[in-house]
Order: structure tokens, then C-alpha cells, then sequence
């Protein structure tokens, strides 16, 4: 995850809780309650993501007592509450049994929740069996967001991600089998103009195996700042301009042979807005991308000014 791929809350809705800022939540959860189980991030190595780098983002996981006597205070409040998206970036972190007793302890004093939510690190399921996802999903958990970024070795380790293909794969596949939805982010011109047809066609081939419930694409950007990033790359990195950038999503949808998977590359970084069911919508965003590429006059397209994060 970074700056770029989550929706930043620096004033935290009508929910009178004292949340540690900044907070991050995906854009579909605009409705739901955050409810901040741990503070920042346990990786926190990214070289793109900014999100968790200010001294008062380190990682802490907060105690259940507390995160009791705060849903006793959502409670109070009588403010509706459907949905919980369970920050900072790293719940997932949590070992089962932490997760269980935050879980159980939703569904006692917000019953009516039709919906839990978290992001999720591949590595952080490494010590989960299915069983236990599975048991976390009958209790409410049912959609995780994974930012795999990219499917390309390469790329991720340029990154400084600390995972691969197979670390990716073998994490959303336990959620499958588990019944959780997973949405997955992948980062448009992650691997600069190099590494551009490599990053495209292995982002397509995990997905092609993983076959996720929502797969969505944001443009890489840097608010503070590249030079944290383009440090691994030797002088080999610069952003891609916007007809590379099609030309990779271009690659991609090429490449993807998902069944039922809701795609959607509508944030705000990107020029060209796509949505649609992958595969039955493929040729449509094909042409879509396609048309972009040669006749960008012809199509509405984000001008700079309307770009953002």
C-alpha cells in the first residue's frame, strides 16, 4: 500500500474515537467504522509507500481492553455502524487468537456489523492455517485488501517489498480456500519504462492463478518525493508518461484470463477510467485502452490538474 493507493482520513469522520494520525483506509470503506487495532505498519520497508514513515506511525499493536472501551463508545454514540475496516495497515499481523477475541468482541457490542474488513501482507498469513482464516471468516471477517503491487520477482524486490510471486500466491490462495473476498492492488509503472512488459505480464499471470474477488490498478506516484524508490534502481527509473502507462495497462488486460474478478482502475492517478467484469468486459476495456493510445483526443481523459491521490 501507499499514499497513492489508499484514501487518506486526516479528519476521521463523525466516529468519536482518538484515532493515532494519519489514517488510511481503501476507498470502498468510506462508510464503515475504522476501528485501529495496531498503529502503522510492521514492515514498513516499501521504498513507494510513504503512509507510515512520521515518528508517531511506529508499528504497536493496541491492547483489546482499550479496543473494547472504544467500540463501548461507538456504542454510546448510537451512531449506525455497518461495516468495521480493522487499520492501521498491518491488522492482519495479529496472531489468530488477538484477531479472534477483536472479532468476538464486535459482534457483542455491534451485532447488527454485516462486515469486517482489513489489509493484509502476504507474509502475515504465513502463520494461519485455513482452519483459522475460515474460522475468522464465520465470525466476520470476509474481505481482506492485499497491495501485491506487482507479480514480477524483479520488480518487487527493487521494491523492496519482501515477497514474491509465490509468497503472493500461496497468501491469496489460503483466502480462497478460507471463503474470504480479497481485492488486490496492482501499481501501474511500479517498474519504470525497463522493466514495463515484465511487471505487466507477471502482475497478469498471479492474477490468472489467484483468480481474486476485485482487482484494482493505481498509478505509482511520489508525494514526497522519488528519491527513496529510484535508489535500487541505479539510474535505470523514471515515471512513466501517460502512453506508456497504456500501453502497460494495455499488456495487462492482454494477459489476464480471470473468470468473474470486478475490475476497476478508476482512482484518482489514473488518466483513463476502466470498470468492468474481467473476463466477459475484456475486449471492451481492450478497445477502451486501445483507443486511448491512438486516438487519445477521441476519449475522456484526466487532465493533470485532476489527478491526484
Amino acid at each position: 500500500m501507499s499514499l497513492n493507493i489508499a484514501t487518506l482520513l486526516s479528519r476521521l469522520s463523525v466516529y468519536p474515537l482518538n484515532y493515532i494520525e494519519p489514517v488510511f483506509r481503501p476507498p470502498s470503506e468510506w462508510k464503515s467504522l475504522i476501528l485501529q487495532v495496531t498503529n502503522g505498519c510492521s514492515w514498513n520497508q516499501c521504498t513507494f509507500c510513504d503512509m507510515y514513515t512520521n515518528d508517531n506511525k511506529k508499528f504497536k499493536p493496541k491492547k483489546p481492553e482499550i479496543i473494547e472501551q472504544e467500540l463501548l463508545t461507538i456504542v454510546a454514540s448510537k451512531l449506525p455502524v455497518g461495516r468495521v475496516f480493522l487499520a492501521d495497515g498491518d491488522a492482519m499481523m495479529l496472531p489468530f487468537k488477538r484477531l479472534k477475541d477483536i472479532l468476538l468482541l464486535i459482534k457483542k457490542h455491534l451485532p447488527q456489523v454485516t462486515r469486517v474488513s482489513s489489509y493484509c501482507l502476504p507474509r502475515n498469513l504465513g502463520n494461519k492455517t485455513v482452519e483459522q482464516l475460515a474460522e475468522l471468516k464465520s465470525l466476520g471477517l470476509t474481505l481482506m485488501y492485499i497491495g501485491c503491487e506487482s507479480g514480477d520477482d524483479e520488480v518487487l524486490t527493487l521494491i523492496e517489498k519482501g515477497e514474491s510471486f509465490d509468497s503472493s500466491l500461496a497468501a491469496l490462495t489460503k483466502i480462497k480456500q478460507a471463503g474470504i473476498k480479497s481485492s488486490v492492488m496492482i501499481l501501474n509503472g511500479l517498474g519504470g519504462p525497463e522493466l514495463l512488459q515484465q511487471h505487466a505480464i507477471n502482475s497478469a499471470k498471479l492474477m490468472n492463478a489467484a483468480q481474486p474477488d476485485f482487482l484494482s490498478t493505481l498509478v505509482v506516484s511520489f508525494p514526497l518525493g522519488e528519491e527513496r524508490f529510484a535508489k535500487n534502481f541505479n539510474g535505470r527509473f523514471r515515471q512513466l508518461n501517460q502512453q506508456e502507462l497504456f500501453q502497460e495497462m494495455a499488456t495487462l488486460l492482454t494477459t489476464l484470463t480471470l473468470d468473474k474478478t470486478i475490475f476497476r482502475s478508476d482512482h484518482a492517478s489514473n488518466y483513463l477510467v476502466l470498470k468492468g467484469i474481467l473476463g466477459k468486459d475484456k475486449q471492451a476495456l481492450l478497445d477502451k485502452v486501445n483507443m486511448a493510445i491512438t486516438q487519445p483526443q477521441a476519449i475522456p481523459l484526466r487532465q493533470e490538474w485532476q489527478r491526484g491521490l
